[in-house]
């Protein structure tokens, strides 16, 4: 009965991770020459290329830290202030609810599409069409390399709070509320409650969180490759100022045909994610001990 299920889970998961990590060391096109692009192992190649010689990468690996501490942690602390502004169940807080956790839904090509037009550099962007009905010359948003990673930031808490908050909400609310009426009892205020009793007890929570959402930032493909085009066949942008990793894996094996080495980015890639998650893991059970 469940041949058919693992038969296609190995054919379409396991397979494709194992032969993405052969092809790291390779060096793998779409149309492989023997005398102008051989084809062949190349051992570790690719990773030093990547460390010690690809510029781009630096740049995109650089682009990347900045966009998830910024996104990862303004998006917890929106999702958790989120959480507690709309924490009593009455029915404006239920619709507050709604509104904030629809762009967690909403397809986010359509999302990005929109933002594309707010940050539009023309009259016709809105924020643009805003600052000119207030005597501001305009701004070209998307062309101004020391904005576009803000930009980005911006996207992401927008889009991502709303699901942290329902996650906050669910916290909160299984926290036992006899431990705040005891601390009411011993004369606490409502910011030693929040500090003392919701902080330490929301920290699973904070955990889960923390470690979705800088998954989700070290993948973040749509915005860069809607709003920060080329027009050389590549992305990322003027200078590569959007430049991230997941984009810079895609324009490596799917526009100039590398294969062997987008399957090198995917695998550090792979392999930062892993490793910043297992810190996460220990600091959370750290602190569990600690208290």
């Amino acid at each position: 009965m469940l041949a058919p299920f693992v038969l296609l889970f190995v054919a379409f998961s396991i397979y494709p991770i194992f032969a993405s990590f052969r092809l790291s060391f390779m060096r793998y096109n779409a149309i492989c020459d023997e005398e102008l692009s051989p084809c062949g192992s190349v051992r570790f190649g690719n990773y030093y290329r990547l460390f010690f010689e690809d510029d781009r990468f630096h740049k995109a690996l650089l682009n990347t830290s900045y966009y998830v501490v910024g996104a990862v942690s303004l998006t917890i602390i929106a999702s958790l202030m989120l959480a507690i502004a709309l924490q009593a169940d009455t029915k404006s807080n239920r619709i507050l609810r709604v509104v904030f956790f629809l762009p967690s839904v909403t397809s986010s090509i359509a999302t990005v599409l929109v933002w594309g037009w707010v940050f539009r550099g023309d009259g016709v962007g809105l924020l643009n069409g805003v600052l000119a009905a207030m005597g501001i010359s305009p701004v070209e948003w998307l062309a101004t390399p020391a904005l576009a990673v803000p930009i980005l930031v911006l996207m992401s808490v927008w889009g991502g709070a709303g699901y942290g908050m329902i996650l906050f909400l669910a916290g909160i609310n299984s926290i036992p509320t006899y431990y705040y009426e005891a601390a009411m009892i011993d004369g606490a205020n409502p910011r030693q409650r929040f500090r003392y009793i919701t902080l330490p007890l929301l920290k699973p929570v904070m955990t889960y969180v923390g470690i979705t959402s800088i998954i989700g930032a070290f993948q973040i493909f749509e915005g860069v490759y809607l709003l920060f085009p080329t027009s050389v066949g590549s992305v990322g942008g003027l200078q590569d100022m959007a430049l991230m990793l997941v984009p810079y894996l895609y324009d490596q094996g799917f526009i100039h045909f590398r294969l062997g080495y987008a399957s090198a980015i995917a695998w550090v890639l792979f392999g930062i994610i892993f490793i910043i998650s297992l810190i996460n893991l220990k600091l959370s059970k750290s602190f569990e001990d600690l208290r």
